[in-house]
Formats: C-alpha cells, sequence, structure tokens
C-alpha cells in the first residue's frame, strides 16, 4: 500500500508537476477519514472538502470525478485482493504457477471495480478472486480456514486499503484539474 502510495501516485504527480509530500498534506484529512471509517463513500464529503479547499479543484471537476473514483477505483482493494489470493494458495501449500497468479491480478481488477465503497467489501469479493484459479472456499477446507485467518484481521486491512483508494481518487482529481488547466495553482 506504501508502494502503491509513494511509488505511483508519486510518479504520476510528478509527471503532472505537483509534489508528493504537498499533495500527502493536503490530503491527510481524507486519509485519516478513510482510515478510520473504512469507506470511500462515507468519506466523500471530507473528500470533496480537501480537493476544493486544500487542494483548489474547482467544483465542476471534483463532483465528478471523486463520486466515480469512490465507486470504480479501488487500487487498495485489488491490490489485496491479489496478495490475499497469493497467501492463501502458498497457506494451503498450493503455490500458483505464472498463468493463474496472471488470472489473480485479472479478477482482482475487475472485482475492484465492481466492489462496493463499504467496509468488508474487499472480502466478500477475495472469494470470487479465489474461485477463479480453483481455489474454492467450501465450509473445512484449508482454503476456508487460510480465508479465515485473513478475515480476523480483515478490518485493519480494510483501514489500509480503504485509505489508498481514497488517496488514488484525491491524486487522479488533482492530475485531471492539473491537465484542464483549473487547479488554483496559489494553493500549490
Amino acid at each position: 500500500m506504501t508502494i502503491q502510495i509513494v511509488v505511483v501516485y508519486g510518479l504520476l504527480l510528478k509527471i503532472f508537476g505537483l509534489d508528493l509530500v504537498k499533495f500527502l498534506s493536503k490530503a491527510k484529512d481524507a486519509m485519516v477519514t478513510a482510515f478510520v471509517t473504512r469507506s470511500s463513500s462515507g468519506t466523500l464529503p471530507v473528500t470533496m472538502r480537501v480537493a476544493d479547499e486544500n487542494m483548489g479543484v474547482p467544483r465542476s471537476i471534483y463532483s465528478f470525478t471523486l463520486p466515480l473514483g469512490a465507486t470504480i477505483n479501488m487500487d487498495g482493494t485489488a491490490l489485496y485482493q491479489g496478495v490475499c489470493a497469493m497467501f492463501i494458495a502458498y497457506a494451503i501449500g498450493q503455490p500458483l504457477p505464472f498463468s493463474q497468479q496472471l488470472v489473480i491480478v485479472i479478477t482482482a481488477v475487475l472485482a475492484s471495480i465492481g466492489t462496493a465503497g463499504v467496509p468488508g467489501a474487499g472480502a466478500i469479493m477475495l472469494a470470487m478472486v479465489l474461485e477463479s484459479v480453483g481455489l474454492h472456499l467450501e465450509p473445512g477446507t484449508p482454503v476456508a480456514l487460510a480465508y479465515a485467518m485473513i478475515l480476523g484481521i480483515d478490518a485493519i486491512l480494510d483501514m489500509g486499503r480503504t485509505m489508498v483508494n481514497v488517496t488514488g481518487d484525491l491524486a487522479g482529481t488533482t492530475i485531471v484539474a492539473k491537465t484542464e488547466g483549473e487547479l488554483d495553482e496559489s494553493k500549490w
């Protein structure tokens, strides 16, 4: 998750002439709210306020991009599903070949797009990702036991992945405003 924020979002922001440290400083209210609420949708009002007041993104842009991002931009969830599916495969002693790892990546990305922005939704979508590579989630199986291990700490993981999702929404929104020439540069 740190790599996603620092490397991926940091590189994208740098490409468009924005500083990651300033961005994170301005985004912290939305990031913290996302972390504690575990809900992209629940964080949306704070995210909109941050885009407007802290980042200088006009309402005409953030009123479209942020709700869209809260619905379909689930980078943290895609990362979570991929990592958890690989963990479960290794935990049950069934390492996956590259072809199945690729199926996990594709399925996790597609599943994350359809994941609701509410707490715990990613854990439910993980079952679909597991099924895509033949790791059937049936009661009493090693797959179910490994899945249960993840569910035990899912709330903590959900906090991190929601924060990544919201940070990505703000990064994308800020980049769109910058490319459209509508970003209030005086706030940067």
